[in-house]
């Protein structure tokens, strides 16, 4: 019986694998840690899903990430998705990391067919 070899035990691998995280952008990938790492304790791990207590995020706008997470607040004329909480705190921290989060944001949206993806929803 002959072994596999290693060529085709990576090409194997590679089929099984979802591909979801090598479809990203470099800044949407900085923007998946940074979301897998803080923001799932609210959202779910899936961000076109509602979770525990936060909405579905999928598809936010860069504004609207900006506003909820380093201000606290909604942009002007935004309708919120859940009536308000007032138990998102600010993450200040987490200000140089916004435009990775609204890109992570949006190409999962993009990703998942969502119309308004990087439109500003």
């Amino acid at each position: 019986m002959r072994r596999p070899t290693p060529l085709l035990l990576v090409l194997g691998l590679a089929a099984c694998s979802s591909g979801s995280e090598t479809s990203l952008s470099p800044l949407a990938l900085e923007g998946q840690r940074v979301y897998q790492n803080v923001c799932i304790a609210c959202h779910n791990g899936d961000p076109v899903q509602d979770g525990s207590l936060g909405p579905a995020v999928a598809g936010a706008s860069e504004e609207l990430i900006y506003a909820r997470v380093i201000e606290g607040t909604y942009p002007p004329g935004y309708e919120p998705k859940r009536p308000e909480s007032g138990v998102m705190p600010q993450f200040e921290y987490l200000k140089p990391e916004i435009p990775a989060l609204a890109a992570y944001l949006s190409e999962v949206a993009a990703a998942a067919g969502d119309p308004a993806a990087g439109s500003g929803s």
